[in-house]
């Protein structure tokens, strides 16, 4: 069984794939105050809710977008399942063409979710992750990763909002009853929700001009669910596509060695 670990910049999502099935997901917070050994107990309790044994794990990969808590995530996933994880980054075997100005600039999130693209999903594709960050990055019809954009993420704009406005309250993600707000929340709403999935729809609309053809559009991410079904056009969704990206790189890699005692 393989133990892939996503460290993103709020949320740590922790997936076991027995073989090319996911056994269980979970998701913990990123803190860069918390020790290997705090994210080693967190972890022995993941395992355990989730009735899964630690010694049937024979491999661990990570990609990290936080790099001050890379090294405890690696820690704790050394001390728990016993194995040195591969960590995503320079000198790891992608199969996939990076064809930007400075491959060494893509994420290793989006690195993973650009192989799954490429391995799941029609020629050309893009990829929308939309978390504290909002990316969309594009795959050609040669399968290439040919560039993006990046954008910031609902929670982001609206943490940048209320901390900037004194008037205007904290609100939840939920769509408003109309476009046009009658009341304070309902119009912040509609400006945060509304206005993020018709962002995207219109950079969508962009990148299709630009390319001279359809795009499969591809949405991952925590905040995906909320912004994609209010806009105009279809998506994947596709809440574990950097699992994937995680476990087709594993495949493509040599196992990690077993831990010194």
């Amino acid at each position: 069984m393989l133990l892939a670990v996503d460290i993103g910049n709020t949320n740590i999502t922790i997936g076991v794939y027995d073989g090319e099935s996911l056994f269980f997901t979970a998701r913990t917070s990123t803190d860069a105050d918390r020790t290997g050994d705090q994210y080693a107990v967190e972890l022995m309790g993941i395992f355990a809710l989730n009735k899964c044994d630690v010694c049937l794990i024979d491999g661990a990969i990570v990609s990290s977008v936080a790099p001050a808590v890379t090294n405890a995530i690696c820690s704790a996933v050394t001390k728990v399942v016993g194995i040195v994880p591969i960590v995503v980054g320079p000198g790891i075997k992608t199969g996939l063409n990076i064809a930007i100005n400075d491959p060494a600039e893509l994420g290793a999130d989006l690195l993973c979710a650009s192989v799954a693209a490429l391995n799941k999903y029609p020629l050309p594709n893009a990829v929308c992750d939309l978390g504290t960050a909002s990316t969309i990055f594009v795959l050609d019809k040669d399968g290439r990763m040919i560039g993006g954009i990046i954008y910031p993420g609902i929670r982001t704009s609206l943490m940048a909002l209320v901390n900037n406005a004194a008037l205007l309250p904290q609100i939840s993600y939920e769509k408003p009853k109309q476009v046009i707000g009658r009341n304070t929340i309902d119009s912040m709403r509609s400006g945060l929700i509304l206005g993020a999935a018709s962002l995207l729809d219109g950079m969508l609309d962009r990148i299709e001009e630009e390319l001279g053809m359809p795009v499969t559009a591809i949405a991952t991410g925590g905040f995906s669910p909320d912004i994609i079904r209010n806009c105009h056009r279809e998506f994947i969704l596709d809440e574990n596509l950097v699992l994937e990206g995680l476990r087709l790189l594993y495949k493509k890699n040599e196992k990690p060695r077993k831990a010194k005692n």
